[in-house]
């Protein structure tokens, strides 16, 4: 078990071994929680939103492909735009 001292802005420092053992590195994002009262940081990723909706588009199946060549899949972004081209 490792002790640490809470500095003047509340701030602490984890100890080498502790972020070894769970690979932190500077810039991390730790989630805080309180549980009975003790402190628990978890390590957290967090993904930009437009990612998140990929991942999600994915998840759903809303993909196209796979294509066989790359005519195959030129044809289809065609078309696709034509669905979302302004006409004049």
């Amino acid at each position: 078990m490792s002790l640490v001292t809470i500095k003047n802005k509340y701030q602490i420092v984890i100890p080498a071994k502790v972020r070894r053992e769970v690979s932190l590195r500077v810039g991390d994002f730790l989630e805080a929680s309180v549980t009975d009262g003790k402190i628990t940081l978890a390590p957290q990723t967090l993904l930009d939103r437009e990612v998140a909706e990929a991942l999600a588009d994915f998840r759903g199946g809303r993909t196209s492909g796979p294509f066989e060549t790359h005519e195959a899949l030129v044809k289809h972004l065609k078309g696709v735009v034509r669905k979302y081209r302004v006409k004049k």
